[in-house]
């Protein structure tokens, strides 16, 4: 599957547009992570807690959105987009989204 953020792909031209697909999770803090996080507040530094949780959480929700395109048999997907929001305090939301598609090269539709 091709994942990018761009709206095409070179050498590749899309062939049908399959739509809108999506991929999301939502993930809470843990308390033995945020006072590990506030120590490192103190005195600077990476967040590395909340770096691995934002990591894991951007994977979950790509694969998610894969999964999506792949069930609606697409080969790629153009545009992809990230956003985040907050759900309650010490938890959010984030969410992966583009357009699920069919691609094929250039030189085949050429042929």
């Amino acid at each position: 599957m091709i994942v990018v953020t761009a709206n095409r792909v070179s050498g590749k031209r899309v062939a049908r547009t399959l739509g809108l697909v999506r991929g999301n999770t939502i993930r809470a803090r843990h308390i033995g992570k945020d006072i590990m996080a506030v120590m490192r507040n103190i005195v600077g530094g990476e967040v590395s807690e909340y770096t691995k949780l934002l990591g894991e959480a951007r994977e979950q929700a790509l694969d998610r959105m894969v999964d999506e395109a792949r069930g609606l048999g697409a080969n790629a997907i153009i545009s992809l987009r990230f956003s985040t929001s907050m759900i309650m305090g010490g938890a959010a939301e984030l969410l992966a989204y583009g357009t699920a598609v069919v691609l094929e090269d250039e030189s085949d539709a050429a042929a």
